[in-house]
């Protein structure tokens, strides 16, 4: 008679909740091999990764296929359409309970997925948990590290009001969230935003853990820099929610995020942007950002 014994990392890997890596890839190619290699050294067991670039114009799509030689990931490819509707593409094919969406040019650190996956298995109300991040300058040195000292927890009023983002490189979420949430917005070039807002309307909580996950890559070419683009995207993640009495606040929120850059790289915008504040939600932001506006030469 014979009998198959199962190995500790089969056991582990049976027992451990599928999470479905998805992750976007647009002219990526200085950061994919260091980015795939720390995705594939989580200490997590049960995991499987899908790639979508969206339609590169540099030499990603080719060393993905050579990096497939090394890296088990599926591979797909779309006409450019924004980070949204890739991940929209990858995740039909996604069977996880969990997903993951990192960019990549970062790195995500080894126990990353254990985290979050674990503290998902003990909070079924929670849709989306995130963490912190270590941040780094294009060549990987660090610049420096958020730090917490206790989890925070979000529900939608709270979201919305605060304009509370849970990054894509940090957050991971609970597959019947996204699907309750009906995923993502293809006409929207920003992901994070909208899915925060659309899996806490949804009516699941969103928590963010006082703990480093993963490490985040400044460079010119970060979405974060591009403020105007990032506010367009953001004001229609909130137009859904015009009549809440939280509107006005999270526009509040997300202009003052815009006014961090334009009053450094263009005054007359920067202008503009304070006149599309009401006065009466000006908040103390809007102000620190009136007074370095008019003493930046």
């Amino acid at each position: 008679m014979n009998t198959q014994s199962t190995s500790p990392a089969d056991h582990a890997k049976a027992q451990a909740p599928l999470v479905s890596i998805v992750a976007p890839c647009y002219n990526a190619e200085k950061y994919l091999e260091q980015a795939i290699h720390s995705i594939f050294g989580q200490e997590y067991p049960n995991f499987e990764v899908i790639i979508v670039d969206d339609g590169s114009s540099d030499n990603s799509v080719a060393m993905l296929k050579q990096l497939q030689k090394t890296y088990d990931f599926q591979l797909y490819s779309q006409p450019n359409q924004g980070v949204s509707a890739a991940l929209n593409h990858g995740l039909r094919y996604a069977k996880g309970e969990y997903v993951s969406t990192p960019d990549l040019d970062d790195i995500m650190l080894p126990e990353s997925l254990r985290i979050r996956t674990d503290y998902l298995n003990k909070h079924p109300n929670v849709g989306c948990v995130g963490a912190l991040i270590v941040y780094m300058d294009s060549d990987g040195n660090t610049i420096k590290q958020q730090q917490r000292d206790r989890t925070h927890t979000y529900n939608f009023d709270q979201i919305l009001s605060q304009a509370v983002v849970i990054g894509a490189p940090v957050a991971l979420y609970r597959m019947s969230a996204m699907r309750s949430a009906g995923f993502y917005a293809p006409h929207l070039r920003v992901q994070d935003f909208q899915m925060t807002l659309r899996i806490a309307r949804s009516g699941y909580e969103i928590h963010e853990l006082p703990v480093c996950v993963t490490r985040y890559r400044r460079h010119a070419n970060n979405l974060s820099r591009k403020y105007k683009v990032l506010l367009q995207a953001d004001l229609e993640a909130i137009e859904p929610y015009a009549s809440h009495p939280a509107y006005q606040s999270a526009r509040t929120q997300l202009v003052n995020k815009a006014l961090k850059y334009a009053v450094v790289e263009d005054k007359k915008e920067a202008w503009k942007l304070l006149r599309s504040i009401p006065l009466r939600h000006m908040n103390r932001t809007s102000f620190k950002r009136m007074k370095r506006l008019m003493l930046h030469r």
